[in-house]
C-alpha cells in the first residue's frame, strides 16, 4: 500500500486500496498514530466507518475517501 511513515495520497487510496483496510493503514491516511487510532475506535470517535470482524477492526475505504475528499467550502460551517 504505502511506505512506512508516509501518508498515502488520495489517488493511491482510490487506485490501490481494497474495500476495507486495517487500522494502521487507515490511521496513516488521516495522519494519526496507530495507538491513537485504536483509542478513537474504542471511544467510537474514529473519523471513518469501522467494522469489527471477529477480534479485528477493518476501516471502510470509501468512508476514508469521503472524509478526505470533503470540500469544506461546500459546508455551511463556522470554522472560527
Amino acid at each position: 500500500m504505502n511506505g512506512v511513515g508516509r501518508s498515502p495520497t488520495l489517488d493511491e487510496i482510490r487506485r490501490t486500496w481494497p474495500a476495507a483496510v486495517g487500522v494502521p493503514e487507515a490511521a496513516a491516511a488521516f495522519g494519526l498514530s496507530r495507538s491513537h487510532a485504536y483509542e478513537l475506535i474504542a471511544r467510537g470517535e474514529f473519523p471513518a466507518r469501522v467494522l469489527q470482524v471477529g477480534s479485528r477492526y477493518r476501516v471502510v475505504t470509501a468512508s476514508i475517501l469521503a472524509i478526505l475528499s470533503y470540500d469544506m467550502t461546500d459546508a455551511n460551517v463556522d470554522l472560527r
